[in-house]
């Protein structure tokens, strides 16, 4: 139990998690061009390079994040995303420890995430900066530009 949610890995194949999933990618494609969203589908984040969590408050799902893990000592976090229920209540910095504390205890020195500059993201990006997270070179096949902001945590 993490800030009164429990987080537990997989879970994607529960209607809630894949309903939010789904909605994230949605408003991702609404705000920004096609070839800046780069939130994953279910079937990707099923894949074996990629452990998924879901952070819940009894039985709602309260937020949803990823570890895709790039190499042995780099990981990225991907589809981080709060429940609207859950905003501003703690779900998203719930699911962020959790992944942080995964990252450390899988040996990563690195954590890199990609998230949007629009203003929907500046929640998002606040959330990063509290955490140490800082703005750094792109990284993969990024590219920062008006859409995309690459953020990195030294672990």
């Amino acid at each position: 139990m993490t800030s009164g949610f429990e987080i537990r890995e997989g879970a994607l194949d529960q209607p809630q998690v894949k309903d939010l999933l789904s909605a994230h990618l949605q408003e991702m494609h609404r705000w920004s061009p096609a070839c800046k969203v780069h939130a994953m589908p279910v079937e990707r984040l099923q894949q074996p390079d990629v452990t998924f969590f879901a952070a819940w408050q009894g039985e709602d799902l309260a937020a949803v994040g990823a570890l895709k893990q790039i190499d042995d000592a780099r990981c990225e976090i991907k589809s981080m995303r709060a429940a609207p229920a859950f905003r501003g209540r703690g779900a998203g910095e719930a699911i962020l420890v959790h992944l942080l504390a995964q990252a450390k205890a899988r040996g990563c020195n690195w954590i890199g995430l990609e998230t949007g500059r629009h203003e929907e993201f500046i929640p998002a990006q606040r959330l990063y900066q509290k955490h140490g997270f800082t703005e750094c070179e792109p990284f993969g096949d990024y590219v920062s530009d008006d859409f995309s902001l690459c953020m990195e945590l030294r672990l």
